[in-house]
């Protein structure tokens, strides 16, 4: 069983993970339907972000309990760029290249500075 400061640590994160599922499809999903008209995908997109908003909003409360509003804001990064590159493979059917996993690396590289304090000089 988690404690508090437990589940403070890891909601925001499960929270961050599933609206960003919902933001993902939101802003690009309708790439498979390029036959719709661009007002209803807008519409569409606007119905799936709503619920997106209900998820991120409660995460960021509950995470800067915990979290520094950078590091929540990093975590979300992180997050987006793993379900976008899943995302991408398996709903667009693109490929992932090595140009994209580098970039994305360099990423994530920059995230663990985030967590990682001050570097010494």
């Amino acid at each position: 069983m988690l404690n508090f400061a437990q589940s403070s640590a890891v909601l925001p994160v499960l929270l961050l993970l599933v609206s960003n599922i919902f933001m993902t499809f939101a802003w690009y999903g309708h790439l498979s339907y390029k036959s719709v008209p661009l007002w209803i995908v807008v519409v569409v997109s606007w119905g799936i972000a709503f619920f997106e908003y209900c998820l991120a909003v409660p995460a960021n409360r509950i995470g800067h309990a915990v979290y520094s509003a950078a590091e929540l804001k990093t975590i979300q990064e992180v997050i987006t760029l793993a379900v976008f590159a899943g995302f991408s493979i398996l709903y667009l059917k693109e490929p992932m290249t090595l140009n994209h996993v580098v970039g994305f690396t360099l990423i994530v590289a920059g995230a663990y500075f985030i967590f990682h304090g001050p570097i010494s000089t």
